[in-house]
């Protein structure tokens, strides 16, 4: 693995970030300044920690740290799905990606027990294909 990515987490995070940026600009204008730029923000905070983490791992604890915050710019993306999901029923895609949200937060603390109980072994270069 020669880069942030080749990581699963990110590629999902990143194509995530673009639909949800997208699927935001449906919501009502004065939304798009409210739970519009919240949502926006969230989702593309996940994959940004995932960088920032991944630039860090040499040091297993930043790594983990970021990661960390990777996972709960996840939960507070969900969070504000469910929140726009509740208020706008009508524009059914938003709840395309609550289980899609949720597949990836499974997947970064899959990772993070992953770096945290191999961390010994992250030099070799296929090791976190899989994440």
């Amino acid at each position: 693995m020669s880069s942030f990515k080749d990581l699963d987490i990110f590629k999902m995070a990143f194509e995530m970030s673009l639909d949800i940026h997208r699927l935001s600009l449906k919501l009502p204008q004065f939304e798009m300044y409210e739970q519009g730029s919240q949502l926006r923000r969230s989702s593309k905070s996940i994959k940004d920690a995932i960088v920032e983490g991944y630039g860090r791992r040499r040091y297993k604890q930043d790594f983990i740290k970021f990661l960390v915050y990777a996972h709960s710019s996840c939960d507070e993306t969900i969070n504000h799905l469910s929140t726009i999901i509740q208020l706008y029923p009508e524009i059914s895609e938003f709840s395309e990606y609550l289980p899609r949200y949720d597949h990836l937060g499974r997947k970064i603390n899959k990772f993070i027990n992953y770096v945290e109980e191999n961390w010994n072994n992250l030099s070799e270069p296929d090791s976190l294909i899989n994440y």
